[in-house]
């Protein structure tokens, strides 16, 4: 495993990109961020595009840029793939990812073309052109001729912005298997928060061309004071479970979060089975007691962690502990001088089934196929 080390700036009329960063030489790195805060210029930085950028990166020992030190894009061994799945028009899928095969048969191989087809799932696409493949299969065949590239390091420079939620569902499994199946770190950039739960290991959080925060994904999406970043409409927590149990009849997983249980849309797994759950904070109430007589499925005793008030508005963020993880609420500043909540206090976080998307619940396409 061979760490990326950067420590770079690009300096353009209205905007400057200063970061510095080592990313781990393994997983999946999440670059995310509000549009326009610098991560596809990060990106275009570390792959050689940006022949005005400063500063120094070095990939292990190997320097790509330095004071007198430049490395061309094509000799950094780097994969890149687009928003656009930038095929070729006049070949099958098959020919596409013939093509990479070809053009990288001197580069040393830590796996095989059948390999590739394998955990893509390409082989039921060969025989058909660009024109006959859906976004998200395009998008997979792009996976699979850059990765026939043979490169050290796979940069996605959000691979699933054209596509809608469902068929984001259906890539995001593919795109999770990259760094164990082929032994390759990953830089994704993003700003689509479901896409860092299911698919990240860790975030780098810019704003205006600066990192804002670095760290695993679920301790860094619980940070109130990343609202701004995450945006607040989508800001939230990731959870952690293991599926419990399916019920067929009615459609529904049961989750178990540590003591606690959650009821969502079904998830195609198996039970036993790890699952990111990802919680908005304006999808969660708060009460001092447990209710009856309501539609909401999921009432999770919780303790109040820490409140704050947002400036200038009628809201607050509250942090909550629910057997060891932590849920974030958005309330008004009412309720919060209403229920008379206070750091240390119990109370019953409330969580509504249908808050969870379907569309962007994990699957395990495999075992769907």
């Amino acid at each position: 495993m061979t760490d990326l080390s950067t420590d770079v700036r690009v300096r353009y009329p209205a905007f400057t990109l200063e970061v510095a960063h080592v990313f781990p030489g393994h997983g999946i790195t999440a670059l995310f961020g509000p549009s326009g805060c610098g991560k596809s210029t990060l990106l275009r930085v570390i792959a050689g595009f940006e022949r005005g950028a400063k500063g120094r990166i070095a990939y292990g020992d190997e320097v790509w840029l330095g004071e007198r030190a430049y490395l061309p894009p094509y000799r950094r061994g780097v994969g890149y793939v687009f928003q656009d799945a930038r095929l070729f028009p006049h070949l099958t899928a098959r020919g596409n990812l013939d093509y990479a095969h070809r053009r990288a048969a001197d580069v040393a191989a830590r796996y095989s073309f059948d390999d590739v087809v394998d955990v893509l799932d390409l082989a039921p696409l060969f025989e058909r052109r660009v024109n006959q493949l859906s976004g998200g299969e395009k998008q997979r065949v792009a996976i699979g001729r850059t990765l026939l590239a043979r490169p050290r390091l796979l940069l996605m420079d959000e691979p699933l912005a054209a596509l809608d939620t469902r068929r984001k569902g259906e890539i995001m499994p593919y795109i999770g298997r990259l760094p164990n199946a082929f032994g390759l770190p990953v830089i994704y950039v993003t700003h689509a928060l479901e896409e860092v739960t299911q698919l990240c290991d860790r975030i780098v959080a810019l704003a205006e061309g600066r990192i804002a925060a670095t760290g695993g994904v679920a301790e860094t999406l619980e940070r109130l004071d990343l609202s701004s970043v995450q945006g607040r409409f989508e800001a939230g927590v990731m959870l952690t479970g293991r599926i419990a149990a399916q019920d067929m009849a009615l459609h529904l997983s049961r989750v178990d979060i540590g003591s606690a249980r959650l009821e969502v849309p079904q998830i195609a797994l198996a039970p036993g089975q790890e699952v990111r759950l990802r919680v908005r904070a304006r999808d969660v109430s708060l009460a001092l007691t447990r209710p009856e007589g309501l539609s909401i499925r999921n009432a999770l005793d919780a303790r109040v962690l820490s409140i704050e008030p947002e400036a200038a508005t009628a809201f607050a963020e509250v942090l909550l502990d629910v057997g060891g993880q932590h849920l974030r609420a958005r309330v008004t500043r009412a309720a919060v001088a209403d229920l008379g909540l206070g750091e240390g206090q119990p109370v019953v976080a409330l969580i509504k089934a249908v808050s969870f998307d379907r569309q962007a619940l994990p699957r395990d396409n495999r075992a769907e196929a």
